[in-house]
C-alpha cells in the first residue's frame, strides 16, 4: 500500500493554500506533517479524505485516484477531523453503530465490528455515555473509533493530540505504534514536534502551501545540524579534560555544565568516535559519553519563517 501525492494545488481565490506538493508514503510508516498554520495542512488532508477537491494534481491510494475515483479512495482512507462534531442526542455506541451502517456492515458482523473497535480504543466503559457529556480525550478516541470501522488501509489524522491530557496523548502514542504495526500507513499533523519524532518514521515540513523539507525523521535530525552536542562525564580530572577537549580536533567549544562537559563537535559520527578514543587513551574514566540530538522543534524554527497565506 503506498500513498501518492504529486504536484498537488489549490487555490482558493488569489490563495494559494496548496502549491504544487508532491510526496508519498507506504504501509507500516507514520509519517508526521508539520507547519504553522495556514501552511496548507488541513487542505491536503481534505484532499487525500476525497472532502475537498485539488484545483490540479493527483493523489493515489494504492494506485487509486482520490479526484477521479472517491468512492472506492473513500473504502481505503479513515479520517480523523480536528474536531468531533457535537451531537447532544446520541451516545458513543449510537454514533459507531450509525457510521458501521453507513459503510454497509450488517447484522452480526456490525455488532462484533462495533464492539472490537470500542475495545480497541478503550471505549467500553463510556458506549452508552453520550457524546456531548465526553472529555476532548474521549472525543478524539470517539473520531479515531469511527475512522477505523472499515479497517482503512491508511489513516489521515489532523492534530489528534490537540487538547489532550499527558495520559491521552501517551495513550495516543501507543495506539499509533499498534495501528502501524498493524501495517497502515499513518499521515498525522501536530504541533507537538516532540512527540512526533517519538513515533513517526519521517516528516515532511510545510510552509506557505509548499513543502520546505521532508525525509526520515533520523536523516532530518543529522542532515540539517552543522553541529552536534556531546556531553561527557569522567570520574575526576574534569577540568583537566575541559582543557585538553579545547585543544582537540573538531571540537569547537567546551564548557563545564555542573557533572557533565558540554562540548560541540563539528563533523560526523566518526569524528565523535574520534574524540571518545582521544579521550579514552589520555586515561580519563568516562563514565558517560552521549550525543545530545537535535530536535524537531530547533529544525522546524530553522527551515519556517510563521508566514501564512
Amino acid at each position: 500500500m503506498k500513498v501518492e501525492v504529486l504536484n498537488l494545488t489549490k487555490h482558493f481565490g488569489n490563495t494559494h493554500a496548496v502549491d504544487d506538493v508532491s510526496f508519498s508514503f507506504a504501509s507500516g510508516q507514520v509519517v508526521g506533517f508539520v507547519g504553522p498554520n495556514g501552511a496548507g495542512k488541513t487542505t491536503t488532508m481534505r484532499i487525500l479524505a476525497t472532502l475537498d477537491e485539488p484545483t490540479s494534481g493527483e493523489a493515489l491510494i494504492d494506485g487509486v485516484s482520490v479526484v477521479e475515483e472517491p468512492e472506492r479512495s473513500r473504502q481505503l482512507v479513515g479520517y480523523v477531523p480536528d474536531s468531533l462534531p457535537t451531537h447532544r442526542d446520541i451516545s458513543v455506541h449510537e454514533y459507531l453503530d450509525f457510521f458501521a451502517r453507513a459503510y454497509s456492515l450488517k447484522g452480526a458482523k456490525r455488532r462484533q465490528t462495533v464492539e472490537s473497535i470500542e475495545e480497541f480504543t478503550n471505549l467500553g466503559g463510556i458506549r452508552d455515555k453520550m457524546l456531548v457529556a465526553l472529555s476532548k480525550g474521549m472525543k478524539q478516541r470517539v473520531t479515531l473509533a469511527r475512522a477505523l470501522l472499515h479497517d482503512p488501509a491508511v489513516l489521515i489524522m489532523d492534530e489528534p493530540a490537540a487538547g489532550l491530557d499527558p495520559r491521552a496523548r501517551i495513550e495516543l502514542r501507543e495506539l499509533l505504534r499498534v495501528l502501524s504495526g498493524q501495517g497502515k500507513a499513518i499521515l498525522i499533523s501536530s504541533h507537538i514536534l516532540t512527540e512526533l519524532a517519538e513515533i513517526c518514521h519521517g516528516a515532511i515540513i510545510i510552509e506557505q502551501g509548499r513543502i520546505l523539507m521532508a525525509g526520515g525523521i533520523g536523516d532530518l535530525l543529522s542532515d540539517n545540524v552543522p553541529r552536534r552536542t556531546v556531553l561527557i562525564r569522567v570520574l575526576g580530572r574534569q577540568e583537566e579534560l575541559h582543557r585538553d577537549l579545547l585543544q582537540m580536533p573538531h571540537i569547537e567549544t567546551a564548557r563545564i555544565a555542573g557533572e557533565e562537559i558540554a562540548a560541540e563537535l563539528s563533523g560526523t559520527d566518526e569524528a565523535c568516535s574520534e574524540v571518545l578514543a582521544a579521550i579514552v587513551a589520555r586515561g580519563y574514566r568516562v563514565a558517560e559519553f552521549k550525543q545530545q540530538r537535535a530536535n524537531l522543534e530547533e529544525i522546524f524554527m530553522n527551515v519556517t519563517k510563521g508566514a501564512v497565506r
